[in-house]
């Protein structure tokens, strides 16, 4: 009875809930419907950048509480800014970015978004809440910084930190079996050793000369200061609010009245008004777009097989789920050519090689341009291997050409327990991939055949898609992770830069005017609330939020929270450089 009673208090409630959105969603609407100028003239456009930045579209979350919660895409903040630009209403934009979770290549994208404003010729105007590096790269590109006096401009430089659990799992009888083709093929290391190869020291310098070199002329040009000055102010930092104002690195020290009332002045207004970002989306939606539909498909994640609940970052790419994106688009009589946006460390071989083939049979319908974000490596390369143009950040992390198969022994630690298992079977190798033990040499023998022949067959395909030889291709592989320039000195990259560079690409291959404007149709589009609730089941819900929590914390995860059986396309999965 107890159990009955619960059942229908918690269908009541969220019954209620549904009622409650449903009712919101058609205030709003209402309220839409009735508002025919959202944007009031002389607005500036108040770029609050907080937390996670995606590939995907948000979730349309008409509960005002909720909404402020939903992230705000890459290409949502390149498209408000890029229509801001010409939007007689919209006389400057105030930059505020805070906690921003981007990596180097997004962030590449909003700093160009920023500067392509200014060439309007109004006005950026920045004000920063304890900035680290990420924030203060962005802030660079403003006319005016501010800082409130008793805060800190975390800008300090760039560290990356790397964990090894080979200690930490002995201790409890687990060893973690690696097997991989490629020197630097390093996905397996933190649980196989116990620190970092000098193949891995390489990448790792190389990606923070890169990145760092990248942050440092940015800084340099925003600042005018030489190249030399900003390195040897970034050895100084961070800096307090005083330090800053006197080292140039900040134009004032205010609170945000205060930096309101600077922007102000500067446009000769009495009261600023502000429009928020979202809705600024909003409204720019509301009226669509003109021009050729062009797809914007994105691929964000790890990739694993099958289908999942919702299309979010947090789900990653399932293969299913994406080949019936890449239908859909492809099928659409309205879409006139396709950009696939790839943000994937990689994962799942089988999968990986099916959503390639479906990528090929998209671009023999429509012309496709690759789009790579922060990272689109191992797996994540090898989807974009249509032969197709690609087109990169200068710190996009690429490549990582190479296989790795890992599986846990957990005898030591059943041992430790008091767990017995009993293994019945027939054939030789039918337990390999068993826990309870290690692999025998004759299983090892057989996986590292199957190992060696995804190599060779990644090797091909990249090889026919480049129009390369497979010998030029692989010195470039064994598992070396690149960044976008080195990729592109490297024939894996045709093209460096973002948004605006794949749609001139695609406009090239579809025939399309230099100057005709076109409008990028989302490939998944927005969802909305009672979607979302109903996408997932409550153990699918619970998992998306531990992944999130081991993600922050620097664990690997993948498709699941448990890696994925199975030969794999992946690269070592987190590299977070801040």
């Amino acid at each position: 009875m107890r159990k009955f009673l619960l059942g229908i208090l918690c269908g009541v409630i969220l019954a209620g809930l549904v009622l409650v959105v449903l009712a919101f969603a058609a205030i709003r609407a209402a309220g839409e419907r009735q508002t025919v100028v959202a944007v009031a003239p002389g607005s500036t456009l108040m770029l609050r950048l907080e937390g996670p930045v995606g590939e995907t579209l948000g979730d349309d979350m008409p509960i005002p509480f909720l909404e402020s919660q939903s992230p705000v895409s890459v290409v949502e903040i390149w498209s408000a800014l890029r229509t801001a630009a010409k939007d007689d209403r919209i006389k400057a934009v105030a930059l505020m970015p805070r906690g921003v979770g981007a990596g180097w290549a997004k962030l590449a994208e909003i700093r160009h978004a920023i500067s392509e404003f200014k060439k309007s010729g109004k006005p950026v105007y920045c004000w920063l809440r304890t900035p680290g590096m990420r924030e203060y790269y962005l802030a660079a590109a403003a006319d005016k910084i501010y800082l409130a006096e008793q805060d800190f401009l975390d800008v300090k430089g760039l560290a990356a930190e790397l964990s090894f659990f080979k200690g930490t799992l002995g201790k409890i009888g687990v060893e973690v079996e690696v097997e991989h083709m490629g020197k630097y093929k390093d996905a397996g290391d933190m649980f196989s050793r116990d620190s970092s190869t000098p193949e891995t020291r390489e990448v790792i310098n190389a990606m923070l000369d890169n990145i760092y070199g990248t942050a440092v002329e940015a800084v340099a040009a925003g600042r005018k200061m030489k190249p030399d000055a900003v390195r040897a102010l970034i050895d100084q930092g961070p800096f307090i609010g005083p330090k800053a104002l006197k080292a140039g690195l900040v134009d004032g020290l205010v609170y945000e009245d205060q930096f309101k009332d600077e922007l102000e002045k500067k446009l000769g207004q009495s009261e600023l008004t502000g429009v928020g970002l979202r809705t600024y989306i909003r409204e720019a939606a509301s009226k669509g777009g003109k021009g050729s539909s062009i797809a914007w498909i994105v691929g964000s994640g790890a990739i694993t097989r099958g289908r999942g609940g919702a299309f979010d970052d947090a789900d990653g790419i399932r293969s299913e789920d994406f080949v019936r994106l890449l239908r859909d688009a492809s099928e659409d009589e309205g879409i006139k050519a396709a950009i696939v946006r790839v943000d994937s460390p990689g994962g799942d071989a089988i999968a990986s090689d099916e959503i390639l083939r479906e990528m090929k049979l998209l671009a023999r319908k429509k012309p496709l341009v690759i789009s790579m974000s922060d990272v689109a490596a191992s797996g994540g390369y090898y989807i974009a291997a249509t032969g197709d143009p690609i087109v990169a950040y200068a710190n996009t992390i690429t490549g990582s050409i190479g296989v790795v198969y890992g599986k846990p022994n957990l005898k030591g630690l059943y041992d430790k327990i008091g767990l017995k298992k009993e293994i019945y079977q027939r054939g030789k190798n039918a337990a390999f991939d068993s826990d309870y033990g290690p692999m025998t040499p004759a299983a090892r023998a057989a996986l590292r055949e199957g190992i060696a022949f995804t190599y060779d067959s990644f090797l091909q395909r990249v090889a026919d898609a480049r129009k390369m030889k497979v010998t030029e291709v692989e010195p470039l592989a064994q598992g070396r992770v690149w960044m976008g320039g080195e990729g592109k000195d490297r024939k894996l990259v045709d093209e460096l830069g973002g948004v605006d560079k794949a749609i001139e690409l695609v406009k090239v291959k579809a025939k399309i005017g230099k100057d005709e404007p076109v409008r990028l149709v989302p490939y998944p589009p927005r969802r909305n609330l009672l979607s979302r609730l109903f996408a997932k089941s409550p153990e699918a819900a619970i998992e998306s939020h531990a992944k999130a929590w081991l993600t922050e914390r620097g664990f690997p995860t993948f498709g699941t929270l448990t890696p994925p059986a199975g030969i794999l396309r992946l690269m070592p999965y987190r590299i977070e450089i801040r």
